[in-house]
């Protein structure tokens, strides 16, 4: 088990883009931002890729200069783009990484080599498809969207680097993600689950079905562990496409796993050679097992399908031991302990509380839950309740995160009224929960710790408070 002093420092890496020091770069960064921002948001969705594909074709389809590893789900699709791009990167490839939401700041989403686009790399990016955006918003009856334009920038940033691949994480759902103008060679997809019902649909088929879009003619399918119903639903995408299926818990998974100081180490078989003894420094089942579909990914990549030779074990075992995840339950301080988690449905909620239970010795967690209006709430607390001795309700800095007075009601039916307490901002809820945990310490209660979750949002705003972005 994990406790407070023996969490040793993560790998650093440049996850967060440095700030311009430049006055006026910084002001210019600010007015772009300011304009990607005022446009529809991500989460309003209008099922088409019309205006995406006009876009696409006036700067040249840069999406085809490349070839593309895709990667969707419901929970898992960061973290395990982020891994696969880690193990390419360690192949020596150069990459490019397109992921959402961002925790802190927009630049994160786009990652070329391993770093986030430069203010100046991304300033370049909007101009450069700036004019096309214009044009394609008065020839369209909507205007190009927040993540349209993102997706556009990211596709010409790697097309103009070049890379040798991008690893793209769909945004919402796939067939009419504007990303899916790409054709993956590899289409991954982690465990699927209720989530944005009112966009994808209501049952685990028709969720399936909207992500099922990602895999194209040829290409090779890695299908992360899937309930029934939405493995049949994949699984008849692949074959009407005459795509190669390769899935966890068959033709690859993870062997053996067993907890370490600060992760855990794995041992992963891959499509082409088992892979043992892999110090993994992130915490959870479903980390290892993102990691496993991470690894066959790869594979699948290099070698066109399942088979062909393994790639280096060296090479693996450096590349896994480097792989980071922020926000995904991560150690943000200690004494006490706080983890920043971006659970935002009850299935991954649940993911997360186990994870906590197997990796950390508390004998009193809080938790501070600041969550979207439009989520599965009671669902989400009915998870979070037995791992919690109390919880605060607060609201994170998303204009979608529920009134604290709201949740607080709902939580009070879960936890019961002398558990729950309110803070209106999320930085006070953290101190009532630091002080809390301190005060569970002072009595003798043993370890403990504040788990500080409910959505992206929330852990990059407690990120953010902490000092760790």
């Amino acid at each position: 088990m994990t406790g407070e002093d023996d969490l040793p420092g993560r790998p650093e890496r440049p996850d967060y883009p440095r700030p311009p020091q430049d006055p006026a770069l910084a002001r210019r960064l600010r007015e772009v931002e300011a304009e990607i921002f005022a446009r529809r948001p991500e989460h309003a969705v209008e099922p088409t890729l019309d205006r995406i594909s006009a876009l696409a074709e006036l700067l040249g389809d840069p999406q085809r200069a490349y070839p593309v590893i895709h990667v969707t789900g419901t929970n898992g699709k960061t973290s395990t783009a982020r891994m696969i791009e880690t193990l390419l990167r360690a192949r020596g490839l150069r990459t490019g990484l397109f992921t959402s939401p961002h925790l802190s700041n927009v630049r994160e989403r786009i990652v070329v080599d391993g770093e986030p686009l430069s203010a100046e790399a991304f300033l370049a990016s909007y101009d450069d498809v700036a004019p096309y955006v214009a044009l394609v918003d008065e020839r369209e009856p909507l205007r190009l969207s927040f993540f349209e334009v993102l997706t556009a920038m990211a596709f010409a940033a790697f097309a103009d680097a070049p890379v040798d691949v991008a690893v793209i994480e769909v945004g919402l759902g796939g067939t009419w993600d504007a990303t899916n103008i790409a054709d993956g060679a590899v289409a991954v997809v982690t465990p699927v689950s209720i989530d944005h019902t009112r966009y994808l649909g209501f049952t685990i088929e028709e969720i399936a079905a909207e992500k099922a879009g990602i895999i194209k003619p040829g290409a090779v399918a890695i299908l992360g562990q899937q309930p029934l119903a939405a493995a049949e639903v994949l699984l008849r995408r692949a074959a009407e496409v005459e795509a190669t299926v390769a899935r966890e818990g068959l033709e690859f998974g993870v062997v053996a796993r067993e907890l370490a100081v600060g992760g855990q180490v794995i041992t992963v078989r891959g499509l082409a050679g088992e892979y043992p003894d892999l110090l993994l420094p992130l915490f959870g089942d479903y980390q290892a097992q993102n990691a496993a579909c991470a690894l066959a990914a790869v594979e699948a990549f290099a070698s066109g399908g399942p088979g062909g030779e393994p790639l280096g074990e060296d090479l693996v075992r450096e590349a896994f031991a480097t792989m980071t995840s922020p926000g995904r339950l991560e150690v943000v301080r200690r004494s006490p302990v706080v983890i920043a988690d971006s659970a935002h449905n009850p299935a991954g909620m649940a993911a997360s509380v186990a994870a906590v239970i197997e990796a950390f010795s508390f004998r009193t967690l809080i938790a501070v839950l600041a969550i979207s209006e439009d989520k599965d709430v009671p669902a989400v607390l009915d998870q979070l309740e037995p791992a919690a001795d109390e919880l605060v309700a607060t609201r994170n800095s998303s204009d979608r995160s529920m009134d604290p007075g709201k949740l607080a009601e709902i939580a009070v039916g879960v936890f019961g009224p002398d558990r729950v307490r309110v803070a209106d901002r999320l930085d006070d809820a953290i101190d009532v929960a630091v002080g809390l945990a301190d005060e569970a310490a002072t009595d003798g209660l043993g370890g403990s710790g504040v788990l500080v979750t409910g959505s992206v949002v929330t852990a990059g705003d407690a990120r953010s408070l902490l000092g760790r972005s």
